[in-house]
């Protein structure tokens, strides 16, 4: 802009001010004489806080003007007066109090009007727009006789007059037309716990109602029918059911309007005058209208810019937002109805402590689409920057809204983790908190116990406690040992190379070669399993039963109250009427407790040393065999009843089940390992909660893997889809080893994944694109496996020399008379310490 022009600007809301208060911050104030039109008695207030109009602030505390804002200056304003025409031609503005303004360079910023629905009886007395202060006085002055206020409109000004309504003191309703609350912001979810939360706080939310009339009312004022045939009486009507642009001065004068309704305008925020520019809600670029101040703060700027030569462009705006609606946070970004082609979506919802949360992302998983927050927004600020950024997703998206947990801060990478994550829960430890004690100089994990209380609670953070360790040793160039124990100068996965290299084939061999000492708990454990993983013999052999902890040496798992469990495998949860007898027959037979389980079994408790080969010797001639449930092995797998009895079932799940039971049993690895296969996507069996699950789809089976249960639930990521039955066996079976091969000792898949470098996309690359050329060695190994399977229970009960184990006394055959047994719930089962106190004080 060059030499003096008038610059003229209609309109002094939210927006215009704005534009003023860039303008006067630019080198070209010096070159306008400004004026501009104020048909509100005040100049521009905060229409976004408007309901604290009823609680705490006056017009003056709403204001975004100086008092001394037009004179210092120089701006002409003209208060209450509003332009009504323009001369273009002429290139002047006539108000309505007759004042002709010339211009140079016109501005609109005549924002919009609440939209109030065309309907019989919409202008009755006491039914009011909510839109200006004076709206809000009117309002008040309604309120005095009133006992029960409606809001027509759901959305954002809907709530918040509905929050007005209420610090009036009136009885309040929300009508809206449409089945969900904030439409435009909210998915179905977010929408519906906030309908709920709102409700919570007294308000009454109608939704799916047309109005179509409103008459006198028998006990209010009003009475509004709804096209549905029911109705709702109240005293005062708030219109608040969306916004349309005030385009009116603009068509008259025959700048291009938007089919919609808007003063079209192109990146410059240019009407189709060269002349004249439209910013804020009473514009339309590419065919939108932007209701919120953000995007028309931004067009003021790309106004105030141009006019200075510059070269910035509105190109549309994030129309993301963060607000409290009545004490409730909620939160919208992008597009979070998933509308964009291909999209997917997570979600998580906790309905205890009332939040909701939504990620819509990219079809690739990379990029955030989108995402809905209701009851707890704090989120927000990190999705808004992956968001608007473009920033590439984390490995599992669904971190980013999921309870913090250490399988997913570890995916994150305990680096990226900011100073307040929090580590340890139970005792409310952040990384800022472990980082300080590091720099104390606590460099084990047991100091940072000592010093922090982490990982002594549940002990679910200890990984992610070790993570950060390590990482601030790292980077304070203090090496990270990562040696199994003092006996060995390895981790686990070097002993599995030298065991697997070397074909060392018991612990003596090992620790002589490679080790010192006589080895500890650790490493002997960590030895057996590799031994059992590779080769496969039976753990009981004198040269391995030294490495087992309790339960496998008794192949059995040991209960807190000294007794042991029975269970016998039953594949894909299948069994024969005949063998639910024999063990009913044997439970009653030896007194023991029995249960059902989440895997499909059958779990007999209470079972004395002693008894354990007598009751396998019953199970074996009944057709069972060793359900590995003491075992860090294969577990169960879960199935559905799939296509043979289910009219949803896709395939056989049962059959696929039992024949993926009947390969992997007996595989030890580092930690138990659960299956499950779902016949349809209606996911009976939960396999997306197992390490290896497998659903039917149309096209064959979709595999996911690395999904836990327990302490730190996570779902499994899906692997591959449309799989046949050859194929998903083939990749199931690489996945296996190449997790026995590589895994920390004691890791679950899911934490074994989260720290692999490269993750899923690594795992992908090793089992479908054999980048490591390993994939033969993996599947002869898995078939070394599965043919030289036997039930350690079968092979025990065949030798008398390991029988003795199971005694009781060494030199007795006599069992434990201290073992005192009570009822429950029908049942009869070992008490337990506390009961055996008990009932021994009773005694004496």
């Amino acid at each position: 802009m060059s030499n003096q022009q008038n610059l003229l600007v209609i309109g002094n809301g939210m927006v215009g001010q704005n534009f003023l208060v860039s303008l006067m911050a630019s080198d070209i104030k010096e070159h306008c004489d400004v004026i501009t039109f104020c048909e509100e008695p005040i100049p521009a207030y905060d229409r976004v806080h408007l309901s604290e109009y009823f609680s705490s602030k006056s017009a003056n505390e709403l204001s975004l003007v100086s008092p001394d804002f037009f004179n210092e200056n120089d701006i002409t304003i003209h208060i209450g007066d509003k332009a009504i025409a323009i001369d273009r031609n002429n290139k002047t503005v006539t108000s309505a109090n007759g004042a002709v303004i010339a211009y140079d360079k016109l501005i609109l910023a005549t924002g919009s009007r609440a939209f109030v629905p065309p309907i019989s009886g919409h202008d009755r007395e006491g039914c009011i727009a909510y839109r200006t202060i004076a709206d809000l006085d009117n309002m008040i002055a309604a309120a005095k006789d009133s006992k029960v206020g409606a809001v027509v409109g759901g959305g954002l000004l809907g709530l918040e007059a509905a929050k007005a309504l209420q610090n009036l003191g009136l009885e309040t309703n929300v009508v809206q037309f449409g089945p969900r609350l904030m439409s435009a912001q909210l998915d179905d979810g977010g929408a519906g716990l906030l309908k709920s939360k709102i409700e919570d706080l007294g308000v009454t939310v109608l939704t799916n109602k047309n109005t179509i009339k409103i008459i006198d009312g028998d006990s209010c004022r009003h009475k509004m029918i709804f096209a549905d045939g029911t109705e709702l009486e109240t005293d005062m009507i708030i219109y608040s059911a969306g916004i349309r642009p005030r385009d009116e001065i603009a068509a008259s004068c025959g700048l291009d309007i938007a089919g919609r309704g808007g003063i079209v305008i192109d990146n410059q925020c240019l009407t189709s005058d060269k002349d004249i520019y439209a910013i804020g809600e009473c514009a339309s670029w590419n065919d939108k209208i932007f209701g919120l101040v953000a995007p028309g703060y931004a067009m003021a700027r790309t106004v105030v810019d141009h006019l200075a030569g510059g070269a910035e462009e509105f190109t549309g705006a994030d129309m993301s937002t963060k607000l409290k609606l009545n004490g409730v946070d909620v939160a919208s970004i992008g597009d979070p109805h998933a509308s964009t082609p291909g999209s997917l979506v997570y979600s998580y919802q906790n309905g205890v402590d009332g939040v909701y949360k939504c990620l819509v992302v990219s079809q690739d998983n990379k990029q955030l689409l989108g995402a809905v927050l209701v009851g707890d927004a704090s989120g927000y600020p990190t999705l808004t920057q992956y968001y608007l950024n473009g920033i590439e997703l984390p490995q599992h998206p669904d971190s980013l809204i999921l309870p913090s947990r250490s399988d997913e801060s570890v995916g994150l990478g305990s680096d990226a983790l900011p100073a307040s994550a929090q580590i340890c829960s139970c005792y409310d430890v952040s990384k800022g908190d472990v980082c300080s004690a590091v720099e104390m100089g606590c460099t084990t994990i047991g100091a940072l116990k000592d010093e922090t209380k982490a990982a002594t609670g549940c002990g679910g953070c200890a990984a992610l406690l070790k993570s950060v360790l390590d990482c601030e040793l790292e980077k304070a160039g203090i090496e990270v040992n990562t040696d199994i124990c003092e006996h060995f100068p390895y981790t686990r996965q070097d002993l599995y190379n030298l065991i697997m290299v070397e074909e060392i084939k018991t612990f003596h061999d090992l620790i002589s070669k490679h080790g010192a000492g006589k080895g500890c708990e650790i490493c002997k454990q960590v030895v057996g399993s590799i031994l059992a993983s590779y080769w496969n013999e039976y753990v009981l052999e004198s040269e391995h039963v030294g490495l087992q902890d309790t339960n496998d040496t008794f192949l059995a798992n040991m209960q807190k109250d000294g007794t042991y469990s029975v269970v016998p495998r039953m594949t894909g949860g299948e069994v024969t009427p005949e063998g639910l007898i024999s063990i009913g027959q044997i439970a009653k037979k030896y007194g023991l407790y029995t249960k059902v389980t989440g895997g499909q079994r059958v779990d007999l408790f209470g079972a004395r040393v002693d008894q354990l080969p007598l009751i396998w010797q019953e199970l074996i001639a009944a057709g069972f065999e060793s359900g590995h449930a003491y075992g860090k092995s294969l577990r169960t797998v879960k199935s559905c009843v799939g296509s043979t009895w289910c009219r949803f079932g896709v395939d056989d799940s049962v059959g696929l089940a039992v024949e993926l039971e009947n390969r992997f049993k007996g595989l030890r690895a580092p930690h138990k390992i659960k299956f499950a296969v779902s016949g349809c996507t209606r996911e009976c069996a939960e396999a997306q909660s197992k390490d290896i699950g497998v659903i039917a789809v149309e096209g064959g089976w979709n595999l996911y893997v690395c999904g836990n249960g327990g302490m730190k639930p996570r779902h499994g990521d899906l692997f591959a889809t449309n799989l046949d039955k050859q194929t998903l066996i083939k990749y199931i079976d690489r996945i296996l080893i190449f997790y026995v091969r590589t895994a920390d000792r004691l890791q679950r898949t899911s934490v074994w994944m989260e720290n692999m470098e490269g993750g899923l996309d690594y795992l992908k690359s090793v089992v479908i694109d054999d980048k490591l050329g390993v994939c033969d060695q993996l599947e002869a190994q898995i078939q070394h496996v599965v043919n030289s399977y036997q039930c350690e229970w079968k092979t025990t009960i065949g030798d008398e020399t390991k029988l003795k184990r199971f005694r009781h006394f060494v030199n007795s055959d006599k069992h434990d008379e201290n073992i005192i047994f009570v009822e429950e719930r029908g049942q009869i089962r070992p008490a337990n310490l506390e009961e055996r106190e008990l009932l021994a004080a009773e005694n004496a």
